[in-house]
This record gives C-alpha cells, structure tokens and sequence, in this order.
C-alpha cells in the first residue's frame, strides 16, 4: 500500500516478514513526515483533542475539587454513601456514559431541543462526566489527610466549610494539580463514549483516538501512526509535568 507502484524484488516475494517490516518502517516515515510538515488533516484533529479534552478537563476541576474538599471537610448524612458512590464511578464504562450523553442530548431527550448531539459539546460533556470522579477522588483523599491534621486549628478560628475547602486549596495545591493531569489523560485517551456521542465526523468531531481507531480499520497506517506519535508525546508531557511540579513537592513532605 505504502510502496506506490513499485514492484516486489524475488527476495520479498520469497520472504513475507521482510515486506511487512518494509512496509512498517515506510509508514514511519511518512509519519513522522506528516508531523515535520503539519499536515492540515493531523493539525485539525490535534487540535479539536485539545480544545475538548482541556475544556472537559477544566469543567471536571471546577465541579470535582469543591466537591472532594467539601467530602473532606464536611460531616453529613449519607457522606460514607457519596464517597462510595464516587469511587465506583471511577470504573464506570465508557460505553455506557456515552449512552448516557447519547440519550439526554437525542432529540426524544431532556436536552434534545439544544441540538448538541454530535458536536463537540457534546463530547466535552461525555469527557467531563468520565474525568470528575478522578478529580473528586484525587483531592478527596488528600484533603481528607490535611483535614485531620488542621482540623482543630480551623475550628478553633470559626472558619466557616466555604473557608475550609479554600484552606484545603491552598494546603492542598500539588493535589489539584494531580487531579488535573490525571483528568486530563483520562480524557484525551477516550474513545467510546465521544465516538457515540460525536460521531467521529471528519472536520468536526474526529478526535485523535477515534482517528486512530479509523484509519487503522482502513489501513492508512500513516496517520494512525502520526496520532499515536502525537498521543505518546502528550503523556510523555504530562508526566513530565507531574514529575516536575508534583514530584519533589512530594518528596520534601
């Protein structure tokens, strides 16, 4: 496929393996070569991954944080239950949000007047309902810890939950920072859910997983292999950034 209208020599022919790793390391190359030239079909599907997986990322920070530090700092009824409930979210099916999104935004659904169904929105909103129990989870946790130990301090000064929570944000910071990152892998990693959702529409709604997924069922390896490179690189970052600013923050405690 690769090879245009080149012929096979003899020694090909006679050995399949050899072909194959011809043909694999000729898509590498035009991988990369895709990259090095910012091919407008790769650039476009970065960058939609981008734009949706941070906007789910950010909406997931802005709902779970609160929510784990106030799971932290809070006594009520049913907060052993919520917390459970939270955690057994953190396996939920991808699949099966996507469904979820799929029948709340259909046109027979709550919000099928808005007519977000297969947009991106639509995957923000698959993304985010997927990435909050990690956010929730990974500064619950934390805030828990910090909560045992200055919990007395705060209710000697009468801080009020609201000023509690802010005090478990600026004590707590390396783990919002965490809960981010991981929310954001979670994202930009996900396929089902946005795939039932968006439609995997070329130009509009095709994400670099779903990219992957496609063109590899077609063959165009080049692309697929492109995107995996670009994926790869993005985790590399990530923990990068963990590691840099999470890392021997942790290491000093």
């Amino acid at each position: 496929m690769f090879s245009g209208g080149e012929q096979s020599s003899p020694n090909t022919a006679r050995n399949p393996s050899k072909a194959g790793m011809n043909e694999f390391n000729q898509a590498v190359v035009s991988a990369v070569a895709l990259i090095a030239r910012l091919d407008p079909e790769l650039s476009g599907i970065v960058a939609l991954s981008l734009r949706v997986s941070l906007t789910a990322s950010l909406i997931a920070l802005v709902i779970g944080a609160p929510f784990g530090a106030f799971l932290a700092v809070s006594r009520f009824r049913g907060r052993q239950a919520a917390i459970v409930i939270t955690n057994a979210f953190l396996g939920l099916p991808p699949v099966v949000v996507g469904l979820g999104v799929f029948l709340l935004l259909s046109r027979s659904g709550p919000l099928g007047s808005a007519g977000l169904l297969f947009t991106p929105s639509a995957m923000v909103m698959a993304q985010a309902v997927l990435a909050t129990p990690i956010v929730v989870a990974l500064v619950h946790r934390p805030a828990s810890l910090l909560w045992a130990e200055y919990s007395d301090l705060a209710r000697i000064d009468g801080l009020s939950t609201l000023r509690s929570i802010a005090l478990m944000f600026a004590l707590g910071r390396t783990s919002i920072l965490t809960a981010f990152l991981a929310a954001f892998g979670r994202a930009i990693a996900e396929v089902g859910a946005i795939i039932i959702v968006g439609g995997n529409i070329a130009g509009f709604t095709r994400t670099m997983t779903t990219a992957i997924a496609l063109e590899t069922s077609k063959g165009d390896l080049a692309l697929a292999l492109g995107l995996g490179l670009i994926l790869l690189a993005l985790s590399l970052v990530v923990s990068t950034v963990a590691l840099v600013f999470v890392g021997p923050t942790a290491a000093a405690k």
